[in-house]
């Protein structure tokens, strides 16, 4: 007989290996039994709870996703302007947590597996779309064309990231982010 309650605690373990394991391997390039061993369970229960390593992998993007956007959350909550809000989401996007090994690792995987998986992309775009709104939001005001602007904000951001991701983990990519920021908004900080 089951466990009662173990389910939620066992998806946790799987999305926490995955995200390890993709980690270690720095690619997808891993087996539901090696995940599975990691999470110290069989792979056949791997396989119940989420029926094959593409769905383990997109709970774990979930997962990194929802840490990402709770990053967000943190750096917006710290504004006391609507000025700082631009800013707020540059330092979450460059926050130590989004330079973890594994999680790096995740999300270059991430976007390779966008171009394939459907459920991939659907993941992708909504963190894009997330990030422009927020990045139109912060802009009103503060540019003639928020849109625009918050397009080549979050271009940045992603440009910025991953050669910072796949380069010199020491680059100063926030303070990058920030003077271009500077440079669009016209402020001279």
């Amino acid at each position: 007989m089951p466990k009662v309650g173990m389910e939620p605690i066992r998806r946790a373990a799987l999305v926490e290996a995955t995200i390890a394991t993709i980690g270690e391997t720095g690619s997808l390039d891993v087996t539901v039994s090696q995940i599975a061993k990691r999470a110290g369970m069989s792979s056949a229960l791997a396989h119940h709870y989420f029926g094959g390593k593409d769905q383990i992998f997109l709970a774990a993007m979930r997962q990194i996703l929802r840490d990402y956007s709770a990053e967000v959350r943190k750096e917006l909550a710290k504004t006391t302007s609507h000025d700082q809000r631009a800013e707020a989401i540059i330092r979450a996007n460059f926050a130590d947590s989004c330079f973890d090994p594994s999680a790096v690792s995740a999300w270059m995987t991430f976007y390779g597996q966008a171009q394939t998986n459907a459920e991939a992309l659907r993941l992708l775009t909504l963190y894009q779309r997330r990030l422009r709104s927020n990045l139109i939001q912060a802009l009103r005001g503060r540019v003639a064309e928020p849109e625009i602007g918050a397009e080549l904000l979050a271009a940045l951001i992603d440009g910025l990231y991953i050669r910072v991701a796949l380069t010199t983990p020491d680059e100063n990519a926030e303070a990058k982010a920030l003077a271009m920021l500077a440079q669009l908004t016209g402020d001279a900080r």
